[in-house]
C-alpha cells in the first residue's frame, strides 16, 4: 500500500524588495543587480549584471553577462561556460589553474580573455530549465529560449528558439505587435506606474488598446 504524505513545514514564498534577494549559499563576485532582483540557492554569478526585477532559480552559472530587466531564468541554466584551450598540446586547467597545483602561477590572460566574451540578455526573455548559452551571444528583447536548449548563435528579439543547437521555432508575435510593445518599453515604468498598470500587461488587445496607436486603426 502506497502512503501519500502532505509537504509539511515549506517556507513562504521570499517576498522581495528593492534591496537584491541572493540566496545565502549563492557565490556572487564581482556583479551588479538592480531592484527587486532574486537569486536562487547554489547559485554562481560573476562579473555581471542583472537588470531591475531579473531573477534566476537554483543551481545557475552565470558568467560576464549583461542582463537586462524583468529577465526570467530558469534553474539550472548556465550562462557563458569557460572553453579550454583545445589549440593546446594539454588542454587540462592545470595549464591555467596551475596554483591549485602549486605548479606556479594562474594564467591573467585566459580568464581575462573568457570576460572579454560577455553575454548579452535582453529585457523580458525566458530562459527555460537546463538552458545552456555560449560565450559572446545576444538574445534579443522578449525571446524565449526552450528547456534543455544549446544557444550557439544570436538569437533575434521576440523570436522563440529550441534545440541542441537552438534554433527559431516562431516569432512570438506579428511583427507590428512585436514593434508596437518595444516602442512602449513598459520594462521601463516605475514601480508604482507598474503597479498601477499591472491588468494591462495581462492582456495584449488592452495593453495595445492603451498604449498603441497602431497603423489603421
Amino acid at each position: 500500500m502506497s502512503t501519500y504524505i502532505a509537504a509539511q513545514n515549506l517556507p513562504p514564498p521570499a517576498r522581495l524588495s528593492e534591496a537584491p534577494t541572493l540566496a545565502p549559499d549563492a557565490i556572487i563576485r564581482d556583479c551588479h543587480f538592480g531592484a527587486w532582483t532574486e537569486v536562487g540557492g547554489s547559485c554562481r554569478i560573476e562579473h555581471s549584471v542583472f537588470g531591475d526585477y531579473s531573477y534566476i532559480g537554483h543551481h545557475g552559472d552565470v558568467m560576464a553577462t549583461d542582463i537586462g530587466k524583468f529577465a526570467n531564468i530558469a534553474s539550472m541554466v548556465r550562462i557563458n561556460p569557460g572553453f579550454h584551450p583545445v589549440e593546446r598540446p594539454c588542454q587540462h586547467h592545470i595549464l591555467y589553474r596551475a596554483s591549485m597545483y602549486s605548479i606556479g602561477e594562474d594564467d591573467p590572460e585566459l580568464f581575462h580573455w573568457r570576460r572579454l566574451q560577455r553575454v548579452t540578455i535582453g529585457h523580458d526573455v525566458w530562459i527555460g530549465h537546463g538552458v545552456v548559452i555560449m560565450p559572446g551571444i545576444r538574445v534579443g528583447n522578449g525571446a524565449v529560449i526552450g528547456s534543455g536548449s544549446i544557444v550557439t548563435h544570436d538569437v533575434p528579439a521576440w523570436t522563440i528558439v529550441a534545440g541542441a543547437p537552438a534554433r527559431p521555432i516562431r516569432a512570438r508575435f506579428p511583427r507590428a505587435v512585436a514593434d508596437a510593445v518595444e516602442q512602449v518599453a513598459w520594462w521601463d515604468w516605475d514601480h508604482q506606474t507598474l503597479a498601477e498598470r499591472a491588468e494591462d500587461l495581462k492582456d495584449m488587445r488592452r495593453f495595445l488598446a492603451r498604449y498603441v496607436d497602431l497603423p489603421g486603426r
